[in-house]
């Protein structure tokens, strides 16, 4: 570790590697509200969330498990769970009156087509204006879960989707049920 007078120790969120304050910074300083996506390794989280000087305060939270109240039997981690968890935080994101927001995805490297772009791509199609460009969305094929379809047609051995009552080729419409559920508001 440096030692010396001059030497400033980072603060302690950048020296666990958990915020990187310029990227955090710039998004503070737009003065809108913030739409944070944060993948884990079960389920997506997305939240819209707004600065304050006592701390952030979130206006709406969702999580990919509320897709199950829709009558989601899919992965809660893949690329369509992102979309359809946009398009439930777009939807809560209205209900409170937010109408705009700046996307947040922390210390994710932004690549194109991945599902951090999935849950944007979700919640700008349900009416939240987010600064954007279309070429990073991932393609609708994978949207509505076709790349896992014709991999199971190739493989096959998707036990958890089958337990779960669900036949991987029948991802697709399924992907549409449950998306016109979350638009009509209905679970």
């Amino acid at each position: 570790m440096a030692k010396g007078p001059r030497y400033k120790v980072p603060y302690r969120r950048r020296r666990e590697g958990k915020t990187d304050y310029r990227k955090r910074l710039k998004l503070l300083v737009s003065r809108k509200p913030r739409l944070i996506v944060r993948i884990t390794n079960n389920r997506i989280i997305a939240q819209i969330a707004e600065y304050t000087p006592i701390g952030d305060r979130t206006i709406a939270s969702v999580d990919s498990s509320m897709l199950v109240k829709y009558g989601w039997k899919g992965d809660l981690n893949n690329t369509p769970a992102a979309y359809l968890t946009g398009l439930l935080i777009g939807k809560k994101a209205s209900e409170t009156g937010v109408r705009e927001a700046v996307l947040d995805i922390g210390l994710k490297t932004p690549t194109k087509g991945s599902r951090v772009f999935a849950v944007l791509k979700g919640a700008v199609e349900s009416g939240l204006e987010v600064p954007h460009s279309p070429e990073v969305f991932p393609d609708d094929q994978r949207i509505r879960g076709g790349h896992i379809a014709e991999y199971y047609e190739k493989v096959g051995g998707f036990s958890e989707y089958e337990k779960r009552g669900l036949n991987p080729s029948e991802l697709p419409a399924h992907v549409d049920e449950i998306k016109s559920k979350i638009i009509e508001g209905s679970k």
